[in-house]
């Protein structure tokens, strides 16, 4: 099989490319997916390299399914064995291979969020630390800290901060009762492979051995630990292919480190460089306003996006006066999106901050615009969907204790929580785990219970050892028995509620889902499904449903629209300066970083970007009067137009300023209104008490609305709107 004549020459250059290591710069929407399944076609077809010796990663569920479905559509059967997936579900796989050499059961528990967020919790609670001076998140994300520099609880570093002294010891207790779960979180799956890998040199040298050729996606996001992953499993054969864009390096606040790119030179003697510049997605225009945004940042490998395609309409700039006038104008875009015969799934509205989705859900929702939020509730995370989850994981491993103290009294049956804390407390006294406590408890064994308490804690035994005799049935059958034998649907049933049928109908939709999931998998497992479940992403649950995106632009990375609309492009929130941050000024690596994000955002669209500011905003129950943001004044002026006439004009520079050159000015321009969210539209025949009749010339935005008009008597007058009337 041949390489595909649809590649560009860089492209061609990155698929064909020898065994040696290899650095791709590849550009938003410059085909990088392509690039990487095209050379573990001609790997495969080509160079007759097994499938099961190559290692492919990328970073998400979605990608990895899209990479997955073109490699077999190239390569058919001869593609079977290929090792293809996420940094955490390739770990989890080999943990689940080596769990003992791990000191892990092989049916050991994921912990999503919530489950990490409980037990931390619990753990703050019994150490007598106040949850006012630190929250379980901010614990939680301390300890992912240390996991993500290779730090255990022995290693890790006693922060400065007062309120995050206790790091060591709690890290150390959260560990401690993982481990009594049989259970890991997300930061664990890499953590411990690279443990693992470490301290058993014949297992690593299996894998090295195994894998000649090692293929990453998205590089430019991975963190220390996913760096030194890869170095370990490619140091023997150093074929490895690493594609990415620093252009695009937007995670740093969840570790990803754009210097491994660096790094990766200097530990890969000799690698070879190819750039991919040519962008498939967007027009031109698109790309110009992008490009000169981008090219203000100091660290960053020169390159320059160009598309054969056509120029395209300019990017939209306009300025609202508030918050509400800015959601009018995103109803106003959607709306002419539907004129032009678009889809509302073609169009996605990007905001900096979550917070920032709620007016403009007010709006959508009384435009009657069905929409969808990217990070809100997802599936996965409903009550009774978790609810029916937890009572799996229990079957799969009856030691994780977080999953149990979910559903020991899920529907209600009389085991309360000063019971289930009586519990754990004596099951950590005498080192045994929560199930087997609550055993000796029914049995009588554990003093101080009332018998009432004894019984149903007997009865909930009883439940759970009838659902074990079931055996080895499918996941859709187990979690059917579930949610008939626990008595939860009959109990939703009985509550006779529109929540609770809407509850039932999430149950359905779980164990169809789940027989779906069997059907394309006749191997799939109970440890597999819940390790799936784990895994998901929260784009996972985006499905193809006709409705407008919000999003924010974090989220937005791997995407595409053809119209994007991002809002709130102000200084201090976009770029986001943070609760303390001087006026004017933001840490130059923040800096680049927000401008990394907002070249994200730009590059999503395919035919249509219309960027949007206001000249005040109340957000978090505050006022804010800030600036157009700078990245609005780094467009250059061929590539956009200010809808509603707007102009610019030079303003002064804050200080301080770093990086910034003295022939550099911010953007700012006058606060026009365009005509669709005026008070009274250009042309619009008003009346006034005094002046008469009279044809709106201008409208402009502030406090208090003005409006210039042309009067037949008396006339051009400028006036407040307020004091105007429709004739």
């Amino acid at each position: 099989m041949q390489p595909a004549a649809d590649l560009n020459t860089p492209q061609l250059q990155a698929v064909t490319a020898g065994d040696g290591p290899l650095l791709v710069f590849a550009g938003a929407g410059s085909g990088k997916t392509r690039v990487i399944t095209y050379r573990i076609a001609h790997l495969v077809a080509d160079r007759g390299v097994p499938a099961w010796r190559i290692l492919a990663v990328t970073f998400t569920n979605k990608a990895a399914g899209e990479m997955r479905e073109r490699v077999f559509r190239r390569l058919g059967d001869a593609a079977k064995g290929l090792w293809l997936g996420t940094f955490h579900a390739l770990c989890a796989r080999m943990l689940r291979k080596h769990a003992a050499d791990a000191g892990l059961p092989e049916a050991f528990a994921i912990y999503d969020e919530t489950d990490q967020k409980s037990l931390v919790t619990r753990v703050l609670r019994d150490m007598g630390i106040d949850d006012r001076r630190i929250t379980p998140r901010t614990m939680l994300n301390a300890i992912s800290k240390e996991k993500q520099e290779d730090r255990g609880p022995e290693e890790a570093i006693r922060p400065k901060r007062s309120d995050l002294y206790d790091v060591p010891e709690v890290y150390a207790e959260y560990e401690k009762r993982k481990a009594a779960a049989g259970a890991l979180d997300f930061d664990d799956l890499l953590f411990r492979t690279v443990r693992l890998l470490r301290d058993k040199t014949e297992i690593l040298d299996g894998y090295r051995e195994r894998f000649l050729h090692v293929l990453v996606d998205e590089f430019q996001d991975t963190n220390g630990l996913q760096y030194t992953f890869l170095r370990q499993i490619a140091a023997k054969h150093r074929a490895i292919t690493v594609v990415g864009d620093d252009d695009q390096s937007i995670y740093s606040w969840r570790g990803a480190d754009p210097r491994n790119i660096k790094r990766f030179r200097d530990d890969f003697p000799g690698t070879k460089v190819i750039k991919l510049e040519q962008n498939y997605r967007s027009t031109g225009k698109i790309l110009e306003a992008a490009t000169g945004v981008i090219a203000r940042n100091h660290t960053r490998e020169p390159k320059t996006l160009w598309t054969a395609g056509e120029a395209g309409a300019p990017v939209e700039r306009s300025c609202l006066l508030d918050e509400r006038s800015e959601a009018l104008a995103v109803v106003a875009a959607i709306e002419r999106a539907k004129k032009d015969g678009l889809r509302l799934a073609d169009v996605a509205i990007f905001y900096r901050i979550h917070a920032m989705s709620r007016v403009l859900e007010e709006a959508l929702r009384i435009a009657k615009i069905p929409y969808v939020v990217v990070g809100g509730q997802r599936f996965y995370e409903r009550a009774e969907v978790k609810d029916v989850l937890a009572y799996l994981r229990v079957l799969s491993n009856p030691d994780d204790g977080v999953s149990l103290e979910r559903i020991v009294n899920q529907p209600p049956r009389g085991i309360g929580k000063t019971t289930v804390e009586a519990l754990a407390a004596h099951a950590k006294g005498s080192g045994a785990s929560l199930f087997e406590t609550m055993r000796q408890a029914a049995a009588g064994g554990v003093p101080g219970l009332a018998s009432r308490a004894r019984s149903a804690l007997a009865d909930f035994c009883r439940l759970f050892d009838d659902l074990r005799s079931l055996g080895a049935k499918s996941p859709a059958t187990l979690a059917q028995e579930v949610i008939e034998r626990t008595g939860y649907e009959k109990a939703l049933i009985a509550e006779d509620s529109v929540q609770a049928d809407s509850r039932i109908e999430n149950l359905r939709e779980l164990v169809g889902s789940m027989a779906l999931a069997e059907a394309e998998d006749p191997e799939l497992d109970l440890v597999r499904f819940l390790e799936q479940v784990s895994l998901a992403s929260a784009l996972d649950d985006v499905k193809d449903q006709d409705r407008v995106v919000l999003m924010t632009v974090h989220s937005a990375k791997g995407l595409e629209f053809r119209r994007v609309i991002v809002v709130a492009l102000e200084d201090g929130l976009f770029p986001y300066a943070g609760a303390d941050a001087v006026a004017g000024y933001i840490d130059p690596d923040k800096e680049e970083e927000e401008r990394r994000l907002c070249y994200v955002a730009m590059t999503r669209a395919r035919e249509k970007l219309l960027l949007l500011h206001t000249t005040q905003r109340i957000l978090f129950g505050r006022s804010f009067m800030n600036g157009p943001s700078r990245f609005l004044g780094e467009i250059p002026e061929g590539a956009v137009i200010d809808v509603g006439r707007s102009r610019p004009r030079a303003a002064s520079i804050p200080a301080p300023r770093a990086r910034r050159t003295e022939t550099e000015i911010d953007y700012s321009y006058s606060q026009v209104v365009p005509d669709e969210y005026a008070p009274f539209p250009v042309g619009t025949r008003v009346r006034h008490k005094t002046f008469g009749r009279g044809k709106v010339l201008r409208c402009e935005s502030g406090s208090d609305p003005k409006v210039e008009v042309q009067f037949e008597d008396f006339g051009k007058k400028k006036l407040v709107a307020r004091v105007l009337e429709p004739a």
